[in-house]
């Protein structure tokens, strides 16, 4: 018999053994064992050139069909005319954020900042998660004090970004199909529409497909400890797309459309910039990086230091949003 001390050296050992493999197994080790070479095997349904005829053998698999609680299918109109607007912003934007709604009205997404540009500003909210009737409420009075909500009959929460997103395509589409340039942005956001109206100005093919904002490639985070942890089920590849960061990004009129509608072909998928460098991929559409996209904040040293600055994460404080606008603007440079 092994004296008594071996056997309990053995069970340590093999206990430890053990909650090494489990703490393994956590943070994704062992997964990436089992990831599909992105460059070598990556299809994501459904697949076929839809753009050139291939339709699939099946109907559409997201429409994105939820019901618009207000659609605003008006903003795009003069005199009961559809309008070609230079450029149109789209403002992923929380339902309770009002401070901030009105701070981007009063600073960039000031629809008449030029008397010889057309501009036009929608917000895309989503609804509450539990009946708010005080909350819904207070959208409905906005939307008749500002007549710029567009508000979808789905849960407003982080993991239906992506559904948010695709309503805001969805809305482009349907509602504002001739603008030249779409801007999509969150609210916490500081943009110079004056430095993005001279980005698109450079000569461009008039039917150019520009999806443009700072570009990524990276890995998915496979511990499960982490907020954006994706599983192999869910996406099997060791590498996601190239991808714009969704927090800002801008959209010729010829890729919106043609991304909106190989989404239509393309299974969802819970990350919302993600999911449009798959489309993007599936499109053929090549993001292009723009250093004056910040997903961090840029620090601001005074108007200079934002002379080419497109746009910038990181104003949550509506205050220090429309003061650094009105500072920046005075300066020629917003």
């Amino acid at each position: 018999m092994l004296p008594r001390i071996c056997i309990k050296f053995r069970i340590k050992y093999v206990a430890s053994l053990i909650l090494v493999l489990l703490v393994l197994e956590y943070f994704g080790a062992f997964t990436h064992m089992f990831e599909a070479d992105f460059e070598k095997t990556f299809a994501y349904p459904m697949e076929g050139d839809i753009l050139h005829g291939q339709r699939p053998a099946v109907e559409p698999i997201n429409g994105y069909n939820f019901s618009y609680i207000t659609d605003c299918q008006h903003k795009c109109k003069e005199d009961d005319r559809m309008i070609a607007p230079r450029l149109v912003f789209v403002v992923k934007s929380a339902m309770e954020n009002f401070d901030r709604r009105v701070a981007i009205r009063k600073s960039w997404g000031w629809e008449k900042r030029f008397s010889d540009v057309k501009i036009r500003t929608v917000f895309v909210l989503g609804r509450p998660a539990t009946a708010n009737r005080r909350l819904q409420s207070l959208i409905d009075l906005e939307y008749s004090n500002y007549r710029d909500i567009v508000q979808g009959d789905f849960v407003d929460a982080y993991f239906n970004n992506t559904i948010k997103t695709m309503m805001g395509f969805r809305w482009a589409v349907s509602y504002c199909p001739r603008a030249k340039f779409y801007m999509f942005a969150d609210d916490d956001f500081y943009i110079s529409s004056k430095n993005l109206l001279k980005y698109v100005r450079n000569p461009l093919p008039r039917d150019v497909k520009l999806f443009s904002g700072f570009v990524f490639r990276s890995a998915p985070h496979r511990h499960r400890s982490s907020k954006w942890y994706v599983s192999l089920e869910e996406y099997p590849w060791d590498m996601w797309p190239t991808y714009v960061t969704a927090g800002a990004f801008l959209l010729s009129h010829e890729a919106l459309f043609e991304m909106y509608y190989v989404s239509m072909y393309t299974k969802h998928f819970r990350f919302d910039d993600i999911y449009l460098g798959i489309v993007a991929l599936k499109a053929g559409i090549e993001p292009l990086h723009s250093e004056e996209f910040y997903f961090h904040k840029a620090p601001f040293l005074g108007p200079q230091s934002y002379k080419y600055v497109l746009a910038t994460h990181g104003y949550d404080d509506p205050e220090e949003l429309v003061k650094t606008w009105n500072e920046v603007r005075a300066a020629g440079y917003a």
